[in-house]
């Protein structure tokens, strides 16, 4: 049975790898999920699976090389996914050094962990260990209006604290695969959206302030331009790549769906209007006029757009989702899952792991 350790497997993305993990290859593989449950992390994504016997939560922080450690030697781990990072911009914009010590820090104590317990004594592996660092095309700077993609290729650019210390974790990655022939990859994101995500980012924000009648706030003109990629997309190109990339390598997984936030808004405020029955008392809270411009983010880079060219020629991956599928999809967790909202947003949600957990 082959190992899996996730890191971040409380939060959004890594929430719904491991979802789709146990959807395709079931009873085949374990998992160690480690999270450190900050504000992000919750447990609750995890329910449908908390009670496998190939599944397992061990609540630590990366930057804890004691506690990785003893993960590495409890279980025999065969494939690290490496999602565990502080990720919000504006956040970063606020407490800068959280993110160094998470984002670069952390990542170098994985990687130390993994690199101790899978070395051998000539300098090489042991046969089918891999470690996949998932990090976001920010690091990439900003592009132009006009046209342009981001490539493997493509220089590094970052310019807010977050995507400093995402291309500063990247470039651990790179060292190590120079250095010591470490077996790993990097996948470079765009934006993700989909089930369990955290409602300070944009599409889940203006989900469940249009339902409450709340303001929608936009950043500057609304026009900065992000690609989008549904994150089970996402989650089955770490897969191909963990399965068929060559090791060393980049891949940027981008999802073809150029939108401006504005545009974002709007497109959500109408798949609303189109799924709420007609006599949801909702109906009447939402409105374009609830569109609040606010003073722009410091440093906000205007476009975003990922070229996933290589991964497609390389191992086959091309984004299935189109963004107008994808939030209907969206829209409707959203509907079904209201108590997990009303838990995140009210902070109910991180009681979760000591109710779950503190008798085990």
């Amino acid at each position: 049975m082959r190992t899996y350790l996730v890191t971040g497997g409380a939060g959004f993305i890594g929430s719904n790898y491991i979802h789709y993990m146990f959807r395709k290859y079931g009873d085949a593989i374990r998992i160690i999920n480690v999270d450190a449950l900050t504000y992000a992390g919750n447990l609750e994504n995890l329910r449908e699976v908390e009670d496998r016997d190939n599944y397992t939560f061990v609540r630590a922080d990366i930057t804890d090389k004691e506690a990785i450690q003893k993960i590495f030697e409890e279980y025999d781990i065969d494939r690290v996914v490496h999602f565990a990072a502080e990720s919000h911009v504006d956040r970063s914009i606020r407490t800068p050094e959280v993110f160094i010590k998470t984002n670069v820090l952390g990542t170098a104590v994985m990687l130390n962990c993994a690199k101790d317990a899978w070395e051998l004594p000539d300098g090489s592996y042991r046969e089918g260990k891999k470690f996949l660092h998932v990090s976001t095309d920010e690091v990439y700077g900003s592009l132009e209006e006009d046209g342009g993609y981001f490539y493997e290729t493509t220089p590094y650019d970052p310019h807010s604290p977050y995507s400093a210390s995402k291309a500063s974790s990247d470039f651990l990655v790179k060292a190590y695969i120079d250095t010591y022939h470490f077996p790993a990859n990097i996948t470079n994101c765009s934006n993700n959206y989909g089930p369990y995500q955290f409602p300070e980012k944009l599409i889940p924000l203006i989900i469940n302030n249009a339902l409450h009648g709340k303001k929608l706030p936009v950043y500057g003109d609304g026009k900065n331009v992000r690609d989008w990629l549904y994150v089970d997309d996402h989650a089955k190109g770490i897969d191909m790549v963990q399965e068929m990339g060559r090791l060393g390598e980049t891949y940027n997984i981008g999802g073809h769906n150029e939108k401006q936030n504005i545009e974002i808004i709007h497109i959500i405020l109408e798949t609303l209007l189109e799924m709420l029955p007609q006599d949801d008392a909702r109906r009447a809270h939402i409105s374009k006029d609830l569109i609040t411009y606010v003073e722009d983010r410091k440093g906000h880079d205007r476009r975003y757009a990922i070229a996933p060219d290589k991964i497609k020629a390389e191992i086959g991956w091309e984004p299935e989702t189109m963004f107008k599928d994808g939030i209907k999809k969206t829209i409707a967790w959203f509907f079904e899952h209201e108590d997990w909202m009303e838990n995140v947003t009210s902070g109910e949600y991180q009681k979760y792991y000591d109710e779950m957990y503190k008798e085990k």
